[in-house]
């Protein structure tokens, strides 16, 4: 009797460039060019033995979102800022899956795309509650930045390389996805095999327990580490997190990288224990992917969607295997 090929569970983290690219304005129209061409280089990947579970940013998303309430407050109550992670959710996981589903169907995949609005576990006394540093939002004047801390009571800081102040919130770690154990019983009992689920856009909506209750809390939650604690929930055996370079880089500032190719556990460790990448950008992906295999997880890559394909196959992108003992690099 042939034995049937194991199941591959892939957990991809899908960057803003997949859905918004830099330079555009932000429109719908827009949005859907780009989800389309996304879910043209996703579609190949989805073949019998392989499960893909999404996730997603959504830093521009909510951003568009501030600033509507923001003109619309003499009229329209403002949301929290944990409703505006809600409404990215469901806004981009609809989008992922008309163009998605779409192309899967006219590949006949059999897969239906499923998006999940879900919710983070963070733990009322992370310290990040007490140093806010994410910046939301759009820059603001001097005297706006005070006005608005005076009537919101917001915390700002200036940016002085960019010429403004802007709103901080706090990143608190995540915890738990307090859907995720759901939606690994069902892959446990084979829905992967004809569902792609969208899952923890940009994090998760971060919550707190409050007594029986969970209440939503002004935070975001960096969507890097969301889809490593995605990825260990769901039992992954890789985790990828696509971004718009090709990979992780030494030296990336100084105009000559170094892009890293296959290394090992420890050595990308010391690179970020060392600052070799940047905060807020390529160390939180690092520091995700780390994370992940040290849980269990078997491989972790960061790439471009383009070379994606090439680097699932292990001839692209930045890739860490938990067994893999040697590290090497590449001069661009």
């Amino acid at each position: 009797m042939t034995r049937a090929a194991p199941r591959r569970r892939i957990v991809l983290a899908l960057g803003g460039n997949a859905i918004q690219r830099a330079h555009d304005r932000g429109t719908w129209a827009e949005a859907v060019r780009q989800v389309r061409r996304t879910a043209r280089a996703l579609a190949p990947l989805v073949r019998p033995g392989l499960e893909l579970v999404l996730t997603h940013g959504n830093g521009p998303q909510v951003g568009v979102l501030l600033r509507e309430a923001e003109l619309g407050a003499p009229e329209v109550p403002e949301a929290p800022m944990h409703v505006l992670d809600a409404e990215t959710e469901g806004q981009i996981g609809y989008l992922i899956a008309q163009e998605l589903g779409a192309e899967l169907a006219r590949r006949r995949a059999g897969r239906t795309v499923v998006p999940v609005i879900s919710r983070t576990e963070v733990d009322v006394r992370d310290p990040a509650f007490r140093r806010p540093t994410k910046p939301v939002g759009r820059f603001y004047g001097a005297a706006d930045a005070r006005r608005l801390a005076r009537e919101h009571g917001w915390t700002l800081r200036e940016d002085r390389a960019r010429g403004g102040w802007r709103r901080v919130v706090p990143s608190p770690r995540p915890l738990r996805w307090l859907e995720g154990a759901a939606i690994a019983d069902l892959l446990a009992r084979g829905a992967g095999a004809r569902t792609v689920f969208v899952v923890a856009g940009g994090g998760g909506i971060p919550v707190v327990r409050r007594g029986s209750h969970w209440a939503g809390v002004d935070a975001v939650i960096d969507k890097d580490l969301g889809a490593a604690l995605v990825a260990r929930t769901v039992g992954a055996d890789t985790l990828a997190i696509v971004t718009d370079v090709r990979g992780a880089a030494l030296g990336f500032a100084s105009g000559r990288p170094r892009w890293l190719g296959a290394v090992s556990r420890r050595d990308l460790a010391g690179y970020l224990r060392r600052g070799e990448f940047a905060e807020g950008s390529m160390a939180p992906k690092v520091e995700a992917g780390l994370r992940f295999l040290a849980s269990g997880g078997r491989h972790f890559l960061i790439t471009d969607i383009r070379s994606l394909p090439a680097a699932l196959r292990g001839r692209a992108g930045t890739r860490v295997d938990s067994d893999r003992p040697v590290g090497s690099a590449r001069r661009s």
